[in-house]
């Protein structure tokens, strides 16, 4: 019997000691819920679970990223629904403008709206944004990180939506017209294309041309030019000596208008060497005295009206290459047209002029010049981000009946633009509604499997809690037992 070295409660000790480091350990994993609390309780499992769990949080995050994505498209598709909602209506516009029971007037006050709605299409392209973003200046290129690891990725691009690239917007024409010639005091224009042209106007007094002479006793009077002729246009005129005295002098006279159909008596003044005959419109004629003058006798011959002639052409003082035919305005017209429609180097250019016939004029070389403000589309830098926003000045021309025409094979086309980019735009977002259910599986899957590695069995556990508990009390009541051994030896001692 040794009391020295008590080798029973040693033992009992060692054991109890493993048990109760055991037991703490089984105390951890039941509080924790954790199979793996650190790495000395499953090194490899626990590369394997923190892997597993990088693969997992990687596939929340691309979840959300896809819904975000998702929220994206549908702020550009919302936006380009309006676009479309505005084209119909432009295209709608145009088919009526393209009727030619609408006048000008009628297509002005629909430019009028055709300008302010391409505006607006320009406007939402501006203006539409995602977290800062512009979505249809024409420079947004984006990725959508749907994956776990690196290069996981979607891109998605969306092209210009504004006016100018969708071809409905039109440049502003500001035209003026510099020179002296005071026979034209203003001009508008309804084209896209005067630059550097040149309105040749020559002013026209009022002449007499083929005179045919008439009379019952065959002799020729002599009839001399007309003057003061303040008719609106050319007119031909019969004249008809009424009385004639004793020298041949024309005393009375009447004329016609109509070929002989009507006649009105005119007013004659004999008081100088000839008869001096007033017709309508101011016009004069002398009839020469002469003995061969006789009642009955006529004269026909046309009377051309004071008229200002136009004409476009490409240098000043009308030389150059001459546009459209020569137009003539005569004093009763408060504007003509001028101009080409269907010049093959220049746009439409038909204007307009205001003319004052008052004033004599001569030949001029007068500019018409124009300046032209261009719609344009947005300046983007190569990080997507707008440097100068889209313009658009006016909406297209739908002015005359070609243009309108014109105009409805446009906006077909811008139509068709936007349809296809919203329809890439709906591919996307189903696309990324089904990445976003397979995301889903995907770390469902990947949380199973990494729970079976790091997450307690707590059933296992609470029975290997329950062993090491009995362990741990079977252990302190040996290690009692054992202290108690020792005592014997003072029994000998007694003896």
């Amino acid at each position: 019997m040794r009391i020295n070295q008590n080798i029973a409660a040693l033992n009992a000790w060692r054991g109890l000691t493993q048990t109760d480091t055991a037991l703490s350990k089984s105390l951890e994993k039941l509080s924790s819920g954790l199979r793996i609390n650190r790495a000395g309780d499953d090194a490899a499992g626990l590369a394997i679970s923190e892997k597993m769990r990088g693969q997992i949080r990687g596939l929340n995050q691309a979840m959300r990223n896809a819904q975000d994505g998702i929220s994206l498209i549908q702020t550009a598709e919302g936006a380009l629904s309006e676009t479309h909602s505005i084209l119909q209506r432009m295209r709608e516009l145009a088919v009526q403008a393209a009727n030619d029971t609408a006048t000008a007037a009628d297509r002005a006050e629909i430019q009028k709206e055709v300008d302010e709605l391409a505006k607006e299409i320009t406007r939402i392209s501006n203006t539409s944004e995602f977290n800062t973003k512009n979505l249809l200046a024409g420079g947004f290129t984006s990725s959508f990180h749907i994956g776990a690891n690196a290069d996981q990725r979607i891109s998605l691009s969306i092209g210009a939506m504004d006016a100018y690239t969708l071809g409905v917007a039109g440049s502003l024409v500001t035209t003026s017209y510099t020179g002296t010639n005071t026979g034209v005091t203003s001009i508008s224009t309804v084209s896209e294309n005067l630059d550097d042209l040149y309105l040749s106007v020559t002013k026209t007094n009022q002449t007499l041309s083929a005179v045919t002479q008439s009379n019952a006793n065959g002799g020729a009077g002599t009839l001399n030019g007309a003057s003061n002729y303040t008719g609106s246009s050319d007119k031909s005129f019969i004249v008809k000596i009424g009385t004639v005295d004793g020298t041949g002098k024309v005393t009375a006279a009447s004329f016609s208008t109509d070929g002989g159909g009507t006649w009105t008596s005119a007013v004659v003044n004999s008081g100088g060497a000839d008869g001096i005959v007033t017709l309508s419109d101011g016009l004069q004629i002398t009839i020469a005295t002469d003995d061969e003058n006789a009642s009955g006798d006529t004269y026909s011959f046309s009377a051309t009206a004071q008229y200002l002639s136009f004409q476009v052409n490409t240098a000043a003082n009308g030389s150059g290459t001459r546009y459209g035919d020569i137009v003539k305005a005569y004093n009763n017209q408060s504007s003509v047209v001028v101009g080409d429609a269907d010049h093959e180097l220049t746009a439409y250019f038909t204007f307009s002029t205001v003319v004052a016939l008052a004033t004599a004029g001569t030949y001029k070389g007068d500019q018409i010049q124009q300046t032209v403000t261009a719609s344009s589309a947005a300046v983007t830098a190569s990080d997507g981000s707008v440097t100068t926003a889209a313009v658009a000045q006016k909406g297209i021309n739908v002015s005359t009946q070609a243009n309108a025409n014109n105009a409805i094979t446009k906006i077909n086309t811008a139509l068709s633009t936007v349809s296809a980019e919203r329809s890439k735009l709906g591919a996307y977002q189903n696309r990324l509604e089904h990445t976003i259910a397979n995301l889903g599986t995907a770390s469902e899957n990947l949380s199973a499997a990494e729970s079976r590695i790091r997450d307690a069995d707590m059933a296992s556990e609470i029975m290997n809690f329950t062993k090491l508990n009995i362990l741990a009390q079977a252990g302190t009541a040996m290690l009692a037992q054992a202290n108690m051994r020792p005592q014997s030896v003072l029994q000998l001692l007694q003896s």
